[in-house]
């Protein structure tokens, strides 16, 4: 009996591209044991030994038969096609091609083996292809984590026409699929794009905000504010002209993910870092629409991802990236955070800082640096609040209740103090709970591009 393909070792393919071909060992089915039993009872019948020769002789003979007549594993050729990227919650497919060369018929069960996170469906499938035919098997993919999924290898095992034995075999068909990041805040983004239409489009502002771009003269009319008024361009047409003005464009936003200890914590099930990411997706395609160029730095006590320029070809670059971020546990360097901050960015733009607002984490590490990176760049500090703090701190029913009670009242004291600490600072803070936290932030982008403050 041959061994099961879990056990046997993995084989790497070769650089040619061809398929690294293993050994076959023989692999008895079910009719097989079947075919003794029934032996074994006529034996019973019979009580002889010439009988128990004989139907020995013709099992035996079966199996050769099968075994001979069965088509071979090691002649056949595999390729793959499908999807290579699939959002984590979604399904996607990878069809292998099997082709058989060999002038015998194959009638096989296959294996297309996965690692379990990758949620591979069917686990097996049975097949027949003719002697110089081909087929094809779907496997259906619900990956269950983010990152780089690789198929590991397919295992055949080849029966013969009396399907009481057969060939087994493996080979190595390379093909890795990429799950990204779920990006479950794109169900807001039609909103918003509908905010920055009325931003840059449908209503042109007659008040200049600071850094906001001049557009076009128009006629005056009632109720235009006076200050708008280009008097040279009055006196040039002889009506009284006013001055429209635009959002800024060409804008450059750089999105900072902290990765350190503080970004593998849960909250409403979901790891900070995770929902940090939907709001990083949904602020990327929302500054993309609006003409801004979208970088990406994601850092604890290394630099994990840099992405430059991630916004002018829509998000997908962006995407790529953040599907291979994990959270490191450790504590972050604030000043290898800002120092990678300063070096990509020379000239004045928007810094979006996704970190946890720990009160010893920030006043030890982000604040005593935050006067050097304020005078050169527009920050935002976007954290995921969590929603158990407010549950917590209205508990009274026991002692247990009150001193979680107790606990969630210093968190959340903390947590303002910090806050107001940083906004005397110059620093926009966004501070949601994980369903809110990417609208609010696509809010603040929004509110600074109206008023001209990035």
């Amino acid at each position: 009996m041959a061994c099961s393909a879990e056990c046997w070792p993995l084989s790497p393919c070769r650089d040619d591209g061809q398929l690294r071909r293993e050994r076959q060992p023989v692999a008895l089915t079910g009719r097989a044991a079947l075919a003794a039993v029934a032996g074994a009872i006529a034996m019973l019948a019979f009580r002889s030994v010439a009988a128990l020769g004989v139907v020995n002789a013709v099992i035996v003979a079966a199996i050769g038969a099968d075994l001979v007549l069965a088509a071979r594993v090691s002649q056949l050729r595999m390729s793959r096609g499908g999807d290579v990227r699939i959002p984590l919650g979604s399904t996607g497919s990878v069809v292998l091609t099997i082709v058989n060369p060999g002038s015998r018929v194959l009638r096989a069960i296959v294996r297309d083996a996965w690692r379990p996170s990758a949620g591979a469906r069917p686990a097996r499938e049975r097949l027949t292809v003719a002697a110089g035919g081909q087929a094809t098997i779907t496997t259906t993919l619900t990956p269950t984590r983010r990152g780089d999924m690789t198929a590991l290898r397919v295992t055949i095992r080849s029966i013969g026409p009396l399907g009481l034995a057969g060939r087994q075999g493996h080979q190595q068909v390379q093909w890795s699929v990429r799950v990204l990041p779920p990006f479950l805040s794109r169900r807001h983004l039609a909103d918003k794009l509908g905010v920055l239409r009325q931003l840059d489009g449908q209503h042109r502002a007659l008040i200049r905000g600071a850094g906001s771009e001049f557009d076009s003269l128009r006629e005056y009319v009632l109720g235009d504010d006076v200050r708008s008024i280009d008097w040279r361009s009055t006196a040039r047409q002889g009506d009284v002209m006013v001055r429209t003005w635009r959002p800024e464009r060409d804008r450059r936003i750089i999105l900072v993910l902290d990765t350190g200890r503080t970004a593998a914590g849960r909250v409403g099930g979901v790891p900070r870092l995770d929902t940090a990411m939907d709001a990083a997706l949904l602020l990327a395609a929302l500054a993309a629409r609006a003409g801004d160029r979208v970088d990406l730095l994601a850092a604890d006590r290394a630099v994990r991802a840099r992405v430059i320029g991630a916004g002018r070809g829509g998000i997908s670059a962006l995407s790529d990236a953040l599907a291979l971020l994990d959270a490191e546990l450790l504590e972050s360097d604030a000043g290898l955070i800002v120092g990678s901050i300063l070096d990509m960015a020379r000239q004045r733009c928007l810094v979006v800082l996704f970190t946890d607002l720990n009160r010893a984490a920030v006043e030890e590490g982000l604040i005593p640096r935050l006067p050097v990176l304020a005078s050169r760049h527009r920050l935002l500090v976007a954290a995921v609040a969590d929603p158990r703090m407010q549950q917590m701190a209205a508990g009274r029913g026991s002692p247990a209740a009150v001193y979680e009670a107790a606990a969630a009242e210093r968190s959340r004291s903390d947590r303002a103090r910090v806050t107001a600490h940083l906004r005397r600072l110059g620093v926009a803070v966004v501070d949601a709970e994980p369903d809110t936290l990417a609208p609010s932030l696509a809010d603040a982008y929004l509110a600074m591009k109206a008023a001209g403050r990035l």
